[in-house]
């Protein structure tokens, strides 16, 4: 009867206890999901309005900047259309800039580039052409000088002295270097112009220079005098009040950010009348050969236009929800009883503990599973070096049980030496040792020989420190790498059998041919027949090249896809440095080579110099007859820890048919012209950078020829990079 009573109670109990948690978590549901629903409307129309605005900043900025551009190519090519450019010619032409509404543009001016020994023709032929009175300063340090000639002003203040130097700071004459070089408008870095340095601090902004070159009109041979530049000057605050004023309306904070040199960020100017801000975005925008950043940030409840009770609406719903879910609740518990609510709880308790048991147990299975079936091994240890877990892959490489304690036995025991499997490997130095001791080691490498392992197994295994419910520990996978480093081996034997037993042939033919070239020497001014023979053997001697040629690249091709890939950080200019010396330390002419800033990449500095001396070697070879080679080797971000390095080239450059097998092997853009080459370059260009997970293309050059570009990882200046080494990072 007892027993009975009690399942009753306990019924009755658990029935009431349903009760009053139905009552409480649908009135707490419905309270908070009124409020949250509510609160979700509000900020989701805050949201867009914000996404909405973000977006016409975007425009606006993107949108102001490319008319100024437009408007730089487009005086650009007016002023360039004169044959002899004067005063005259220039104020008429820029007369209708007054009426163009460029908010921050300081002037206009015209720009030309005058060496030491120039100076005094440049300023008698101005002068010639109505600057009167023309003197030009030289304030920069170079050997070349960036004079202004003509100045028109935008914004009321008084022109810009004709014959200042701009040379004498940094930024513009970069801008306008790069605007030559590339043929397209350039912006600078930022920087104080030079008619505000004279300003009070407070009074300063930070400014940018807007270039674009000046190019006469065409030769009959189609190429084009270049003439000098037109550039802006463009104040940064001036800039961003004009142009975001009237596109945020008032309500939205907005930074603007330009990357400089060395790859840092600098905050140009800001609107900032927003007194709580809690949405924030942030937009990308490519600005000619530079990127901008815009950030912006608002308040969400003057976007949703909530200003008073309306705010707090959400919270007095689901507080007062609550409120009335609780008295319902307490009065329900009031009329349950104790008895059916302690009954309840320890109902409810067990079954909390047998789930979380069954849980427990599921986790574990799972687990043992995992171990069980993975093909790397697992080991873990306790504070003491003894193994708590240690799976049947770690098993089968170790060869021997793991029935120690602690961790001086475990030399002998396994049979522990370094790589060259004869220097037994040291405890102090075992990865399980020092994640023991607190320290991370990756891909130690290292050999196991005993008895069950006699012929002796390469692993590479990799440890960290453990810390459960606060006992340490260690954990260390084990990769058995025997077989790759096999295969490694193969290739070595491979590279070994095409130098010696292909190479060697050919070295003889050459040396018969050499000999036979010597032997008809005599002869060839008397007889046809010796003429005829040195050239057989002429042939033959181009034969050999082009199958050592041949060889090599079948070498490298092979080795760009089974060698294996040792990265580290590599300074990307000392290794295009080494490469261009190299190439043109003996040519009779010395090409037209640009190497912009360069940065450290992560990358394997073999393939990698591979890939840069095709490439580089590509735009020597391929120019068209008696032309100078010209080459520019640049890099850029190319994403978040990416960077993209460029070679571009005024060569023949690669027909539109060819563009999308120019990188598969054995294909040759250019075949029955003289241009040598086995067709397998830049098909191992592509391997190398396949494996470094990026991407290779080939585009036309603006100026004529082609532009390759590839990406590889970046990385950061090493600490034991060379003193006085500098880093421009894009990660």
């Amino acid at each position: 009867m007892t027993g009975r009573l009690r399942r009753a109670v306990q019924h009755a109990g658990a029935i009431g206890i349903l009760a009053i948690l139905l009552v409480l978590v649908l009135g707490l549901t419905a309270s908070w999901h009124a409020a949250g629903s509510l609160r979700d409307n509000q900020r989701a129309r805050a949201d867009a309005v914000m996404d909405r605005d973000a977006s016409l900043a975007e425009t606006a900025v993107r949108t102001e900047v490319n008319r100024y551009l437009d408007t730089l190519r487009t005086v650009a090519a007016a002023v360039g259309s004169h044959e002899t450019l004067t005063f005259d010619d220039f104020a008429s032409t820029t007369a209708p800039l007054h009426d163009a509404g460029l908010p921050g543009v300081t002037s206009l001016v015209f720009v030309v580039a005058a060496q030491d020994a120039q100076l005094g023709e440049v300023e008698r032929y101005w002068r010639d052409r109505g600057v009167a009175g023309l003197d030009l300063a030289v304030k920069g340090s170079g050997r070349e000088h960036l004079f202004v000639i003509f100045s028109r002003p935008l914004d009321g203040a008084a022109t810009t002295t004709a014959g200042t130097d701009l040379s004498q700071s940094a930024e513009p004459t970069a801008a306008l270097n790069e605007a030559r070089r590339a043929g397209r408008p350039a912006v600078s870095d930022t920087f104080v112009l030079l008619r505000d340095r004279g300003l009070p601090a407070p009074r300063q902004q930070l400014s940018f220079a807007l270039a674009a070159p000046v190019y006469g009109n065409p030769t009959p041979s189609g190429t084009k005098t270049f003439k000098g530049w037109v550039a802006f000057g463009l104040r940064g605050q001036d800039f961003v009040g004009g142009v975001l004023d009237a596109a945020t309306q008032g309500k939205v904070d907005a930074d603007l950010w330009a990357g400089n040199g060395g790859g840092q960020d600098t905050r140009v100017a800001f609107l900032h009348r927003v007194a709580h801000p809690d949405l924030r975005r942030q937009v990308t925008i490519p600005i000619a050969n530079r990127q901008w950043r815009l950030e912006l940030s608002a308040d969400s409840r003057q976007l949703a236009g909530l200003h008073g009770p309306a705010d707090t609406a959400p919270l007095a719903i689901g507080t007062g929800g609550t409120l009335l879910t609780l008295l319902v609740v307490g009065m329900l518990w009031a009329l349950a009883g104790g008895r059916a609510r302690a009954e309840a709880r320890v109902v409810t308790a067990t079954a909390g503990l047998r789930e979380a048991e069954r849980t427990a147990h599921r986790q574990v299975a799972l687990l043992n599973g995992i171990l069980d079936r993975i093909s790397d091994g697992v080991g873990v240890v306790d504070e003491h070096g003894a193994f708590l877990v240690h799976n049947p892959a770690a098993q089968a490489m170790l060869g021997v049980d793991a029935d120690l304690d602690g961790v001086n036995g475990w030399q002998e025991h396994y049979g522990i030496f370094r790589p060259d499997g004869v220097t037994p490997f040291p405890v102090e130095e075992l990865p399980l040792v020092r994640a023991l001791a607190g320290e991370s080691t990756d891909r130690v490498e290292m050999v196991i020989r005993n008895a069950a392992r006699p012929e002796g197994t390469l692993l590479s295994v990799s440890g960290r420190p453990l810390d459960v419910d606060g006992r340490r520990g260690a954990i260390a996978v084990f990769h058995d790498i025997t077989e790759v480093r096999e295969r490694e081996g193969d290739l070595t034997a491979f590279a070994g059998i095409v130098a010696h037993d292909l190479k060697n042939p050919l070295a003889v033919i050459a040396a018969h041919a050499e000999m036979a070239r010597d032997i008809l020497a005599p002869a060839l001014p008397h007889s046809p027949e010796a003429r005829e023979a040195t050239a057989s053997v002429e042939r033959v001697s181009a034969g050999v090249v082009r199958m050592r040629r041949l060889i090599d690249d079948l070498l490298a091709y092979t080795t760009a896809r089974d060698a294996a890939l040792r990265l580290r950080p590599l300074d990307l200019a000392a290794l295009v440095g080494e490469v261009i010396a190299e190439r043109i330390n003996h040519l009779p002419v010395r090409p037209d080579i640009y190497v912009g800033p360069l940065p450290w990449v992560e990358a394997d500095p073999a393939l990698l110099r591979h890939v840069l001396d095709n490439l580089i070697g590509n735009a020597l070879k391929y120019v068209h007859p008696g032309r100078v080679p010209k080459i520019d080797v640049s890099a850029a971000p190319a994403g978040p820890g990416w960077v993209r390095v460029e070679v571009a080239d005024r060569g023949i450059g690669v027909p539109d048919a060819d563009k999308p097998h120019v990188f598969e092997s054995f294909h040759r853009a250019h075949a029955g012209q003289s241009y040598g080459g086995t067709g397998l370059g830049l098909a191992i260009c592509r391997r190398v950078i396949d494996r470094h997970g990026g991407s290779i293309t080939v585009v036309d050059n603006p100026g004529g020829g082609s532009r390759f570009s590839f990406t590889v990882p970046g990385a950061t200046l090493p600490a034991d990079a060379p003193a006085g080494a500098t880093a421009h990072e894009y990660v």
